[in-house]
């Protein structure tokens, strides 16, 4: 049924059910129900329709569907269409600036950055050795009694030099993690941080309360939300794209499709959001996004709609 491969337009924004419409029209002819849905969600609202004209004005225009289009009034009819051009063109300029450049912010802040699918390797003012992971970014600040590193986005590997003197800490969103002699692994993204320890300590602290942190674990915080008790975790799993793989221990689809995100210049869509929560297990070559998507198709039993650089995952 539509309903598993589209987006619910009610939950989500009419340009990603425009975009689960598109490749789902492209992919094959509709039913007589299926056209019906398509036609009923195309017209209950205009931002509906402004946004499917969007997605065929970037990736081409679906001739065969004009017919289900409403008459325009004739208002529309008599105006020429330039707020419609005006909205196209604004919105593939900030589909461009969304996809093929840095965010304004982290250009001007950050001190070292990395793009898709590279990595880096930083050695900081006092002998400290950090490794970036793809799409990644740090800003550094030190002074005589401290030395703070910011990670503004992504994943970075951090080797502390000693400095007795003056404590090293890393700060995210939402909280910060001091280096208590030792080398770990910081990941953040919009909805958490994991701080992963690989020798000695690391002190946490986030949301008003601190946890220590100890080497062969990891622990995890979110704005607001203070860092949960530490776990043991497998550290060369989640280092292992510092050796170009991807290493997933019954990790959530989401999860797994955002990794992968960064090694792949493209776009990658789950249509049905209850795929999201779906687990995956497995070993995968970073330098190659698109065998790893199809070694899960396989796996996990669902299909995929390649077009151009969308990669649109459906049940």
């Amino acid at each position: 049924m539509v309903e598993d491969q589209v987006p619910d337009s009610d939950s989500d924004a009419p340009r990603t059910a425009a975009i689960g419409w598109w490749t789902r029209l492209d992919a094959g002819a509709l039913s007589p129900q299926e056209r019906a849905e398509f036609s009923d969600w195309l017209t209950r609202s205009p931002e509906h329709k402004a946004a499917f004209d969007d997605i065929c004005a970037l990736w081409g225009d679906l001739e065969e569907l004009r017919s289900l289009y409403p008459p325009p009034a004739a208002a529309a009819v008599a105006r020429p269409g330039l707020r419609r051009i005006g909205l196209v063109a604004l919105v593939a300029s900030l589909l461009m600036l969304y996809f093929g450049f840095d965010d304004l912010q982290i250009l001007l802040r950050a001190r070292e950055r990395t793009g898709l699918a590279e990595t880096k390797q930083v050695t900081l003012e006092d002998g400290s050795r950090v490794e970036l992971g793809p799409r990644s970014a740090i800003a550094e600040s030190y002074d005589d009694r401290q030395r703070s590193v910011t990670l503004l986005r992504g994943e970075a590997y951090f080797e502390v030099a000693p400095d007795a003197g003056r404590p090293f800490s890393v700060s995210v969103a939402g909280g910060s993690a001091t280096a208590l002699g030792t080398a770990f692994d910081v990941s953040t993204n919009a909805a958490r941080t994991e701080v992963t320890v690989l020798r000695h300590r690391v002190r946490i602290a986030s949301a008003g309360a601190a946890v220590v942190v100890s080497e062969g674990e990891q622990s995890a915080f979110a704005p607001g939300i203070a860092a949960i008790k530490p776990y043991a975790v497998a550290v060369d799993h989640v280092t292992a794209w510092r050796r170009g793989k991807l290493i997933f221990d019954d990790r959530p689809l989401g999860e797994v499709v955002e990794a992968i995100g960064q090694y792949y210049a493209g776009y990658i869509l789950i249509l049905d959001p209850r795929l999201k929560t779906r687990r995956v297990t497995g070993v995968f070559d970073a330098g190659d996004p698109m065998a790893a998507l199809r070694a899960i198709e396989r796996s996990l039993g669902i299909s995929a709609i390649y077009l151009g650089g969308l990669v649109a995952l459906r049940g």
